[in-house]
C-alpha cells in the first residue's frame, strides 16, 4: 500500500478485523518512514462476468443457462454430468480469464460446438440445430455432410 502522508509503498499491518457485514476487511497499517498509521478496507470484486448477446445487450454470465443447454442437447445421449459440468467450468474460466470480463454467446457456443463434437456427435448436431438457429432442412443437412465429411 502507498502510505497516504509520504507515498512510501513499505508497510506494516497492525491490526486487521473483518467488518460487522462480514463483507469487507479492516487493515490498521502503519508506514514504515514515516510511522503513520493509517486505514484500508479489502472488499469483494463485485464486478460481474458479462456476455454479450447477438443483439449486442449484455447479461450477467449464468452457468445454469449454459449447463441447461448442454442437457438438452445431450438428452438420451451417454454423456455424463460430469462431463458437462466440466464443460461449463471450461467456459467459466474462459470468461474469468478475458480481460474485459466479457465474452461473446458467439465465443461461447463455437467453443461448446467444438467439445460436444469430440464427446458426442448427436449431441452435437442438436446443440448446432440451435445455436445456429438452422431456417430449413437443407441447413442442416450440410451440417450434418460437414460432420460426416472427415470419415469417409
Amino acid at each position: 500500500m502507498t502510505c497516504p502522508f509520504c507515498g512510501n509503498i513499505e508497510d506494516r499491518v497492525v491490526d486487521s478485523r473483518e467488518s460487522r457485514e462480514g463483507d469487507s476487511i479492516r487493515r490498521r497499517r502503519q508506514c514504515v518512514k514515516c510511522e503513520k498509521r493509517f486505514t484500508t478496507y479489502e472488499r469483494i470484486d463485485e464486478v460481474p462476468y458479462m456476455v454479450i448477446k447477438k443483439d449486442n445487450r449484455r447479461e450477467k454470465f449464468d452457468r445454469t443457462k449454459v449447463l441447461n443447454g448442454l442437457i438438452r442437447a445431450c438428452e438420451k445421449r451417454p454423456v455424463s454430468m460430469v462431463k458437462l459440468s466440466d464443460l461449463v467450468s471450461q467456459v467459466e474460466v474462459r470468461v474469468t480469464e478475458s480481460p474485459d470480463r466479457e465474452i461473446t454467446t458467439s465465443e461461447i457456443g463455437e467453443f461448446l460446438m467444438d467439445a460436444l463434437k469430440a464427446v458426442d456427435k448427436i449431441a452435437y448436431v442438436r446443440f448446432a440445430s440451435v445455436y445456429r438457429d438452422f431456417q430449413d432442412e437443407q441447413a442442416f443437412m450440410n451440417e450434418l455432410e460437414r460432420l460426416v465429411k472427415p470419415h469417409r
